[in-house]
């Protein structure tokens, strides 16, 4: 508004009696030559910056600002929270993060006997992969899998318990979230020699047979031999089922000491966990548990060529084609 101010007096002559009145009167013989000047100076002091100056001295007006200007408040700072009121937040996500892994993805399980040596040693601790049986994966030859007791395997012994109440209470809420094995679950783990529609046998010291085709493994206990002191067979696994040994065979009692049980000595599926994948503890043995090489040999699983793929397949393929062939037109 002082650029406004500015031009309107400069533009004419001021009432008389005001501002600058009697100069007027005493200088009247150079008017053009005032009015030059005052221009000249007005426009030299706001090239300086200083309308608000200007203002003043020309228009009366004050350098202070206006009483209607908006007071500008600063912004309070928000205050952050202490650690330790965030520290229960943090701790229970957390939890609630490792309940759904334990119960969608990985559980960790501890190795309580040798039947597994040297490929797994008492006190390890793997991890057991349980997300790919959502999907409809089922156990195949070579995996080491953990499985619920198909009855009769572990005689009904009783969980060891710790003495200590505190103890056994912290190992409870522990293995709920997955971070420590439960006591009271009884699980065994071993590998997966035949699956539902093979034929397996081991006569006098060996070697296995899946299918007629001798196994080679190497991951046996050493002084072992392949059947240990149990030959078995023919024995033909049911559908839905697994046959499995301990790599101990001499420590293990395994389907070959259940033939006399519902099933046979083989496992129903459904019990299976999952397939445990790594040694994760302790970090000494670490180690990753792949499928033996012996397990891709040729002809191996003629004999029992799974159908539930193929026809699942098919029976998707159906609607796919059909959306797609709806979908171009």
């Amino acid at each position: 508004m002082g650029d406004l101010v500015i031009g309107a007096r400069s533009g004419g002559p001021e009432p008389e009696g005001v501002g600058g009145g009697t100069i007027r009167s005493t200088e009247s013989a150079q008017p053009s030559d005032a009015t030059e000047d005052g221009v000249a100076a007005i426009a030299a002091d706001d090239s300086d910056g200083g309308s608000g100056r200007l203002g003043g001295s020309v228009g009366g007006a004050s350098d202070e600002p206006s009483g209607d200007a908006e007071t500008v408040q600063p912004k309070k700072e928000q205050k952050q929270r202490s650690f330790w009121k965030e520290l229960p937040i943090l701790v229970g996500i957390a939890l609630i993060l490792a309940l759904v892994i334990k119960t969608f993805f990985v559980q960790a399980f501890s190795i309580p006997s040798g039947s597994m040596q040297n490929t797994l040693q008492i006190g390890d601790r793997v991890l057991v992969d349980k997300l790919t049986p959502w999907f409809g994966a089922e156990p195949e030859r070579g995996d080491v899998v953990v499985f619920h007791d198909p009855g009769g395997w572990l005689n009904d012994e009783p969980a060891p318990q710790n003495n200590n109440a505190f103890v056994r209470g912290l190992q409870d809420v522990l293995s709920f979230i997955g971070l420590m094995p439960s006591v009271n679950e009884k699980d065994l783990i071993k590998r997966v020699i035949g699956v539902g529609g093979d034929t397996v046998e081991c006569e006098g010291t060996g070697p296995v047979k899946v299918n007629g085709v001798a196994l080679n493994e190497p991951y046996i206990f050493p002084g072992n031999t392949p059947c240990g002191d149990k030959p078995f067979g023919p024995v033909k696994v049911p559908k839905g089922a697994i046959w499995v040994m301990g790599d101990h065979r001499g420590d293990s009692l395994d389907s070959r000491f259940h033939q006399d049980q519902p099933g046979g000595g083989s496992v129903p599926v459904g019990n299976v966990i999952g397939r445990a994948f790594v040694v994760a503890w302790p970090i000494g043995d670490w180690a990753t548990l792949p499928v033996p090489g012996t397990f891709d040999q040729k002809g191996l699983a003629s004999a029992a060529l799974p159908l539930g793929p193929p026809a699942a397949g098919a029976a998707l393929a159906v609607p796919a084609v059909w959306w797609l062939r709806r979908y171009r037109r």
